[in-house]
C-alpha cells in the first residue's frame, strides 16, 4: 500500500540541505540579462513627464523600456484586461511599474531604475473602505446580494437582536522564495520560461499575447516554488512577461526577481474586508434571521477579487443552517496593490464573520460560546457507522500518527460522547436530517460531520473543565487573563469558476517497470508530487521509488488549471489515476483475458505472477503503448454567480480547533498555551503531510488574525514592506501544547481514494485564537470586546482598557 502512508515529502532532503534547485538557482546561460522595474512614488495621478536619461545612462544598462516600446498586448491580468504591465499615462498605486531596465546584472538594474525622473500631476487617492464608498467606486456596478429565506420579516420578529462590525485587515503571502523568472529564446522563435507559478497555463497564455505568438510557441516549465499561498497564481505574470519581451527583442536570455521590499510593494495581499451584521435570534442562541454586508477593498485592478469576493459570501455561513439569511459585498476599486488569491479565496473572510456574530450573540445572553454554535449547525447526515467518536486517548494522537481509530482504545468514550449528543460509531440516529437543509445559495449539505467531530474534540480537549478553570484562573488574576474558543469549519472544495475543475495527466512506463509521470499541479512545498506519485504506484501495485515526477510542463500537459482552491491533488490525482488504469488495461489484454491484479510489486493472473517489471517488458515485446494520458473534470458541479444559486462545491471538508491563550491586560502582549484541532481529509493519501498542512494552517490563520498587520500612510505608501516592520509568527510563537488529529473517515464524494482536499480549510482554524483572545479581554470587564483582526497586542491592549473603562 502507497496511499495512507506516512511517507516523507519527496524533496524534504533537498529542502533542509539547501540543494533543492529554485528557478532563481537555475544556472543562466552566458549573456543572460537582468531586469527591474521602476516604480511609481504616487498613488494615484498622470505622469506629465518622465527622464529616462540618468537611468539610460547608468552602469550596466543595455536598454529601458516603457509601455509603447511593448511590441504587443501590454496587459498581465488574469481576467479582464486591466493591468498593464508599465503604466500607460497613468498612476494607480504607489509601487505601480512605469519602466523597464535591462542591464547586464540584477543590482545594476536596481540601481538604475532609481535615477529616474518622474514628475506628475498628482490626484487625491482612494485609499481605503471608506473612500471607495464616498466615490461610489465598486468594480462592479452595485453590490451583489444573496438571500435566502425572508431576513427582513424575520429580523423584524425577532426575540433578541444585534448589530455589530468587525474589520479583517490583508495578509502578505510572505513565500519564502520571492518571485522570479527565467525566459530563454530559441532558435525558432520559441519562448521557454521558467517561472515561479501556481498556474503554467496562465503564463504561458499571458506571455504568448506579449510576444505576439500562439501558446503552442510558449513552454513554460516550474518545477518547486519556495511557497506560494496564491500569491504565485496571477502575480508572477508580469515578471514572466516582461522577460519574455526582453528575450525576443535582444534575442538573450533574461531574468528577473524582486527583492523582498519591492515583492510586497508591487504584489497583491489578502482582500482587507470589513463586514457588518444585523442578527435576530432566540433565548437559546438559535440565529432566526441574519443580514451581512461585506465590503472588500480590492486594489486598483481587478484581478481575481470577483471570484475571491464571491467565495466570502459562499461561506458566510460556514458550519451553520441559517434559515433567513441576505450576504451583500461591495468590491471596492482603491488606489492600492491589487488584491489576489491568498489561502482560503474570500472563505476565511466570510467565516470570520459568522464566528464572531455566534460569539457575540454568547456574550449577550450569557452562554458558553459552544452552547450557541451547537444550536445552530448543520444538522448530521451521517447515519451512524460513518460516526467517528474521539476517546480520551487523543491527547496521545501526535506520537500516533494522529488518526482517530488508532486512539479509540477505551470504550469509555461511547459514554461521554453519547452523553453530550454524539452518533456512536456502529449505530444511532441523534444529530440526523431527515433532509438535507441548503446552504444561502441553495446547495444541500449532505456530508456534514460537523456535529460528531465537534462533540469528539470537546472530549478530547478537555474543553469543559479547562473553560472552569480558565473562569476561575480569571477570578484569581487581575493581571493575566485567560481565554478559550472552539470553533468549526466547513469549507467548499472546487473552483467557483466551473470550467476549471478539470485536470490533466501524462505517463509513461519503461521497460524496466520504472514509472515516469507528469500533471498539470505545481508543487510549492505541500507535498502535492509525493502525493500524485502515491497515487501511482497504488494504482501500479509498486513502491513508491518506481515512480518519478519531473516538473510541470506545459509542453507536457496543456490547459492547466492553477494549482489552487484546495483542488491539487483531487484534480491530479484523480487525472494521474485515469492514466494509470489505462495502461494497466493494455497490460492486461497481453497477459491474459481473465482477471489481472497489480499488487506488492507482482503482477498475478491465471495462478501466475511476474514482476512488474517483467509485465511491462512483456507488454512493450507485443508492441502495446505503455504511455497514456489521463484527464479528469469533477462531476456535479454547476454555479451561476449572478443568481447566487447552485452548486459550486463538489463537497465539503470539517474540521474544529480548540485554542487557549493568556493575555498581559497590561501591555496587551499575548502567548498560545495549547491548540487541539481535529481536522477531516477524508481517507488521507498521506497523514503526515496533512498533519503538516493542518499545523501550517493554523499557524498561518494565527498571523493573519493576529500579528500581521499591513499599514499604509495617507499618501498610500505601504510601511510594513520588510521583514523588520512585518510581523509573521516565528517557531516561538507556535502553540506550547499542540494536538493534532485526523478524522477518521472517508469522503462520500467519489474522490480519489476517498480523500479530502487539505490544503486551505486548516488555515479557519487560526480563528479560535481571534476569538479565545476575545474571551480573555471579556475577563477585564462587562461589554463585549469587539476586537478587530488583526488582534495585534496594541488592539488588545486598548480592547482591555475600554472594557475596564
Amino acid at each position: 500500500m502507497s496511499v495512507g502512508k506516512h511517507t516523507a515529502h519527496d524533496a524534504g532532503p533537498l529542502h533542509v540541505t539547501g540543494a533543492a534547485r529554485y528557478t532563481d538557482d537555475i544556472p543562466t546561460p552566458r549573456g543572460t540579462l537582468h531586469l527591474a522595474f521602476g516604480l511609481s512614488t504616487i498613488a494615484r495621478g498622470k505622469i506629465t513627464s518622465m527622464d529616462l536619461d540618468a537611468v539610460r545612462k547608468a552602469d550596466g544598462v543595455l536598454d529601458v523600456l516603457v509601455a509603447d516600446d511593448l511590441p504587443h498586448d501590454n496587459d498581465v491580468s488574469p481576467s479582464i484586461h486591466d493591468e498593464p504591465l508599465l503604466a500607460t499615462g497613468r498612476v494607480h498605486y504607489l509601487g505601480q511599474p512605469l519602466f523597464l531596465v535591462v542591464a547586464t546584472s540584477h543590482l545594476a538594474a536596481r540601481k538604475a531604475a532609481r535615477r529616474a525622473q518622474v514628475e506628475y500631476t498628482e490626484e487625491t487617492p482612494l485609499l481605503t473602505i471608506d473612500h471607495a464608498m464616498a466615490a461610489k467606486s465598486h468594480f462592479e456596478d452595485g453590490p451583489r446580494i444573496y438571500t435566502k429565506g425572508d431576513p427582513d420579516g424575520a429580523l423584524a420578529g425577532a426575540a433578541n437582536r444585534l448589530q455589530g462590525r468587525v474589520e479583517i485587515g490583508g495578509q502578505e503571502h510572505f513565500y519564502l522564495e520571492g518571485h522570479a523568472a527565467l525566459a530563454v529564446p530559441q532558435d525558432n522563435g520559441d519562448m521557454v520560461v521558467h517561472a515561479s507559478s501556481q498556474h503554467p497555463t496562465e503564463i504561458q497564455h499571458k506571455v504568448a499575447e506579449a510576444i505576439g505568438t500562439p501558446m503552442h510557441a510558449v513552454r513554460v516549465e516550474v518545477r518547486r516554488m519556495g511557497g506560494g499561498f496564491g500569491g504565485k497564481e496571477s502575480q508572477g505574470n508580469a515578471l514572466c512577461v516582461a522577460c519574455a519581451v526582453v528575450a525576443q527583442k535582444h534575442r538573450a536570455p533574461v531574468k528577473m526577481r524582486y527583492d523582498r521590499d519591492d515583492d510586497m510593494i508591487v504584489t497583491g495581499k489578502r482582500h482587507e474586508f470589513r463586514i457588518d451584521y444585523d442578527v435576530g435570534f432566540d433565548d437559546t442562541g438559535r440565529i432566526t434571521a441574519v443580514d451581512f454586508t461585506q465590503y472588500a477593498r480590492c486594489g486598483w485592478a481587478q484581478d481575481l477579487s470577483l471570484p475571491v469576493a464571491d467565495r466570502a459570501m459562499l461561506h458566510a455561513d460556514n458550519a451553520y443552517n441559517l434559515d433567513h439569511a441576505r450576504i451583500t459585498s461591495h468590491r471596492l476599486k482603491t488606489n492600492t496593490q491589487s488584491n489576489t488569491a491568498f489561502r482560503g479565496f474570500g472563505g476565511p473572510q466570510g467565516i470570520v464573520g459568522i464566528e464572531r456574530v455566534m460569539d457575540h450573540i454568547a456574550h449577550h445572553l450569557g452562554l458558553d460560546p459552544l452552547q450557541v454554535r451547537r444550536e445552530n449547525f448543520y444538522a448530521s447526515m451521517v447515519g451512524g457507522a460513518d460516526a467517528s467518536p474521539l476517546s480520551d486517548a487523543a491527547h496521545r494522537l501526535p506520537a500516533m500518527g494522529g488518526n482517530i481509530s488508532e486512539a479509540m482504545k477505551s470504550g469509555a468514550a461511547h459514554e461521554d460522547l453519547t452523553s453530550r449528543g454524539a452518533a456512536p460509531a456502529g449505530g444511532g440516529e441523534v444529530h440526523v436530517a431527515p433532509e438535507p437543509q441548503t446552504t444561502p445559495y441553495g446547495m444541500k449539505v449532505t456530508d456534514s460531520i460537523i456535529c460528531e467531530m465537534v462533540d469528539a474534540l470537546e472530549v478530547s480537549s478537555d474543553y469543559q473543565a479547562r473553560r472552569k478553570a480558565v473562569a476561575a484562573w480569571n477570578d484569581k488574576n487581575p493581571v493575566l487573563k485567560r481565554g478559550i474558543a472552539l470553533t468549526p469549519v466547513k469549507f467548499g472544495i472546487s473552483f467557483t469558476l466551473t470550467h476549471l475543475n478539470q485536470a490533466g495527466a501524462l505517463v509513461h512506463v519503461y521497460q524496466d517497470g520504472s514509472i515516469h509521470l507528469n500533471h498539470g499541479g505545481t508543487e510549492m512545498g505541500q507535498g502535492l508530487f509525493t502525493k500524485v506519485a502515491q497515487v501511482a504506484a497504488q494504482s501500479f501495485g509498486v513502491p513508491l521509488d518506481a515512480v518519478k515526477i519531473t516538473a510541470t510542463d506545459t509542453g507536457k500537459v496543456p490547459n492547466t488549471s492553477a494549482t489552487a482552491a484546495s483542488s491539487g491533488s483531487d484534480l491530479n490525482g484523480m487525472a494521474v489515476l485515469n492514466a494509470c488504469e489505462t495502461i494497466k488495461a493494455r497490460i492486461g489484454t497481453v497477459l491474459s483475458e481473465g482477471e489481472v491484479r497489480f499488487e506488492e510489486g507482482r503482477v498475478r493472473f491465471d495462478g501466475t505472477e511476474l514482476s512488474f517489471a517483467e509485465a511491462a517488458a512483456k507488454a512493450y515485446q507485443n508492441r502495446v503503448s505503455l504511455s497514456a494520458t489521463g484527464f479528469y473534470a469533477t462531476p456535479d458541479v454547476e454555479w451561476d454567480r449572478i443568481k447566487g444559486h447552485g452548486r459550486p462545491f463538489f463537497y465539503f471538508a470539517y474540521g474544529a480547533a480548540v485554542t487557549e491563550v493568556v493575555v498581559d491586560t497590561l501591555t496587551g502582549e499575548n502567548r498560545i498555551l495549547r491548540a487541539d484541532i481535529l481536522h477531516d481529509c477524508g481517507r488521507s493519501l498521506n497523514p503526515a503531510l496533512d498533519i503538516g498542512q493542518i499545523e501550517g494552517g493554523y499557524v498561518q490563520g494565527v498571523g493573519w488574525l493576529t500579528t500581521e498587520e499591513l499599514v499604509w500612510d495617507d499618501k498610500g505608501r505601504l510601511t510594513t514592506h520588510a521583514p523588520a516592520t512585518y510581523k509573521i509568527p516565528a517557531a516561538s510563537d507556535r502553540p506550547e501544547v499542540f494536538n493534532v488529529a485526523l478524522w477518521d473517515g472517508a469522503n462520500r464524494a467519489e474522490t480519489v481514494f476517498k480523500s479530502k482536499a487539505v490544503g486551505e480549510p486548516p488555515l479557519m482554524h487560526g480563528i479560535s485564537a481571534w476569538l479565545a483572545l476575545s474571551d480573555a479581554v471579556s475577563a477585564c470587564g462587562d461589554g463585549y470586546p469587539d476586537l478587530d483582526a488583526p488582534a495585534t497586542a496594541e488592539r488588545v491592549l486598548m480592547a482591555c482598557q475600554k472594557l475596564r473603562a
